[in-house]
């Protein structure tokens, strides 16, 4: 089994200074994850930095955990105009170039756009991830999409995005669904499934959300034949990143059945 955490899921902790990208890596190794998965926000420097990114690929090389997906915002396919669009594909291939050299495996990349999908959108949406995906393809990356933000709140518009684009995968978020589509969300598109963030935000006594039956996500792909890696984004309540990070690994292995 492989297990991950976005880095995002401790950004007050790097927000604080009590975090940062070593420590980040430290903690994955330590609390039993397989894969590295940062927030881009948090290899910024590397932008512009190789030396920096450079000792950022020795840290993770140092624990024997691979990068896996980086999670990019701000360079998402729709904007209304040529002009935005190439401004955002800009951003895209900066960060394709940071992927590739980290080694990472997948990189996130979102369709931006307005909540409904026009025909027009789609097109462009399509486009976009035509253009990206051979580029990424060769530096040996997947391009995934997450239902996040914008038309991928909507199963419908995921589906019709995921059947449009050959290559593309999908970062399931157990969460970002419209109100009253969740459910839909993860019967429709666990099959796609190349990549997951299970999503928590509290914890009963039992060690589970209680907000959310996520046991059924669980069997949903689990029965689509998922084999990638189980993601993790906490969000907690309480502010206890370190905390929810490991009770979410441990709900993870009970809801697969795996012993410690």
């Amino acid at each position: 089994m492989k297990y991950s955490i976005i880095s995002y899921s401790f950004r007050r902790s790097f927000e604080n200074g009590s975090m940062d990208i070593d420590g980040y890596i430290d903690f994955c190794k330590e609390n039993g994850f397989t894969q590295l998965d940062p927030w881009m926000k948090h290899l910024e420097p590397g932008l512009t930095d190789r030396g920096w990114l450079a000792s950022v690929k020795a840290a993770g090389d140092a624990t024997g955990l691979p990068f896996g997906c980086v999670a990019i915002d701000g360079g998402h396919i729709y904007e209304p105009t040529a002009e935005e669009r190439a401004k955002r594909r800009e951003v895209a291939n900066a960060w394709l170039d940071v992927a590739e050299f980290l080694g990472a495996s997948q990189v996130r990349i979102d369709t931006g756009g307005s909540d409904e999908m026009t025909d027009e959108m789609l097109a462009i949406i399509v486009d976009g991830y035509n253009d990206l995906i051979p580029r990424a393809q060769a530096k040996g990356l997947e391009v995934i999409v997450e239902n996040h933000w914008g038309p991928t709140k909507h199963p419908k518009n995921v589906v019709a995005v995921l059947e449009a684009v050959d290559g593309l995968g999908l970062l399931f978020d157990t969460n970002n669904w419209a109100a009253g589509e969740q459910e839909l969300g993860w019967e429709l598109c666990a099959k796609y499934a190349s990549l997951t963030h299970i999503k928590t935000f509290s914890f009963d006594a039992n060690g589970n959300d209680p907000s959310v039956n996520l046991s059924k996500a669980f069997r949903l792909l689990r029965a689509s034949g998922y084999s990638g890696a189980w993601g993790i984004e906490s969000v907690p309540h309480d502010g206890d990143e370190r905390g929810a990070a490991v009770k979410t690994l441990a709900l993870i292995k009970r809801e697969l059945g795996v012993k410690e």
